[in-house]
């Protein structure tokens, strides 16, 4: 299988979608270009599947579900723990994958990538455990309960983390019986078709994953498809509207995780050394593209000045370059539409009167990483709760500091917004 990455690797390669087993001409000659943000150089192209793609897709996902989820829930298991042998194995090529097509530095992807064989055994063990449920209710009658598989299942996922986020979604799917169909990010579609292929290599049948890469369209269309029976979408709020409302339709159930504008609560007994440390990591691991980065920082005003100047200093010190460089501390964004947002949203804040202390001086990148998608890490300072800035998520490595002066105030500040995904409290004091 490690020559199958290799070929993946290899820029301009297509090989089509994966369903059924093996990999398949699409039927639509419609493609997605997936570039490489480090150098804003296309690596390769996806097809931009089609309705009649995705019918093919779930109909070979249909077919599979009912061995797949006769099977004991052993030998589930078992097939589970062998996937998860195989990705262990390919480890280090998958990471490279990885940082070619979201530029994410190749040290922090290893990193990431060591913890997913862990999460399928996890749910492997699971498996072996499921049972129902009996209860005796009220006049000596006994209730059973008896839980089935749902058949197949549409996984989203989005390109800043994208086998990590499909593995979590996947495990959970195919240990409790389902099969599933997965629709990636256009921007990041390469390893969840190399994922697919190795299911098939670890043994797992033909059709218990499939992949069919595309656009909004393409989402739209496995949403919609009458033989989906759940959707799991990972993604932005505006996306988890649209998935919604079709769920709605079928009144299919969903999970969504959506977007996010962490707060980052600075005590005034807090560790400085650490809580600096701590937030640098949470603000620009990944170029601050997760969903619970550590975006605004909420500090008490005793300690104010020195978090600023502590956390700004380290910030302008983060290295950036060549994603595959083990000195890179930090890759490009995604996008130059992710880009051009974030230095909107910099200006912006300037204007609305926030002060920038870090990540005002140019990368200054050798050819050919001066194309690529960089952004510096960037604080800005005096934030007020009204400024876009602290309000909607950036989704790149642009953090807001904002004053508080006791716990009643902090509390606002931290709630403040439609968001409510992840927080973080750095104080000495638990209580």
């Amino acid at each position: 299988m490690s020559d199958l990455i290799d070929a993946f690797t290899t820029a301009g390669t297509n090989k089509g979608l994966y369903y059924g087993g093996a990999f398949q001409t699409a039927q639509t000659k419609a493609v997605v270009d997936v570039i490489n943000p480090a150098t804003a150089t296309r690596f390769t192209t996806v097809p931009d599947g089609s309705l009649a793609d995705v019918d093919a897709a779930v109909a070979a996902a249909r077919s599979a579900f009912e061995d797949w989820s006769a099977l004991d829930p052993i030998d589930r298991a078992r097939h589970l723990r062998r996937f998860a042998d195989v990705i262990r194995e390919n480890i280090p090529k998958l990471a490279v994958l990885e940082t070619i097509v979201t530029g994410r530095a190749l040290k922090e992807m290893k990193a990431q990538m060591g913890r997913i064989p862990e999460w399928i055994e996890y749910f492997a063990g699971i498996a072996m455990g499921l049972e129902g449920e009996s209860n005796v209710v009220k006049g000596g009658y006994i209730t059973l309960t008896h839980y089935t598989p749902l058949g197949p299942v549409a996984l989203l996922t989005p390109w800043n983390h994208p086998i990590l986020i499909l593995v979590k979604k996947m495990a959970a799917a195919l240990a409790a019986g389902n099969t599933c169909v997965v629709k990636p990010s256009e921007l990041a579609p390469v390893s969840p078709l190399v994922l697919a292929a190795l299911a098939t290599e670890a043994g797992l049948p033909d059709g218990v994953v499939n992949v069919v890469t595309g656009g909004p369209q393409t989402g739209a269309a496995l949403c919609a498809h009458p033989d989906i029976h759940y959707i799991d979408l990972t993604g932005g709020t505006g996306t988890g509207r649209k998935v919604a409302a079709l769920a709605g339709e079928r009144l299919v159930r969903t999970t969504m995780e959506l977007g996010g504008k962490t707060p980052v609560i600075v005590c005034q007994d807090a560790n400085l050394d650490g809580a600096i440390a701590g937030g640098l990591f949470s603000a620009f691991v990944a170029s601050g593209q997760t969903c619970v980065s550590g975006a605004r920082f909420v500090v008490h005003s005793d300690i104010y000045d020195r978090f600023v100047t502590g956390i700004a200093a380290r910030a302008d010190a983060i290295m950036l370059g060549d994603p595959m460089d083990d000195k890179t501390q930090m890759g490009p964004v995604i996008s130059q539409t992710s880009k051009d947002k974030c230095l909107l949203m910099i200006a912006q804040a300037k204007m609305d009167g926030a002060v920038q202390v870090a990540g005002a001086q140019a990368s200054d990148l050798p050819a050919p990483f001066d194309e690529g998608y960089f952004v510096r890490p960037t604080v800005l300072k005096d934030v007020r709760p009204d400024q876009e800035l602290f309000l909607e998520e950036v989704f790149g490595p642009v953090i807001s500091i904002t004053p508080y002066d006791d716990e009643a105030e902090a509390l606002v500040l931290a709630n403040t917004g439609n968001f409510g995904l992840g927080c973080s409290i750095w104080s000495r004091d638990i209580s």
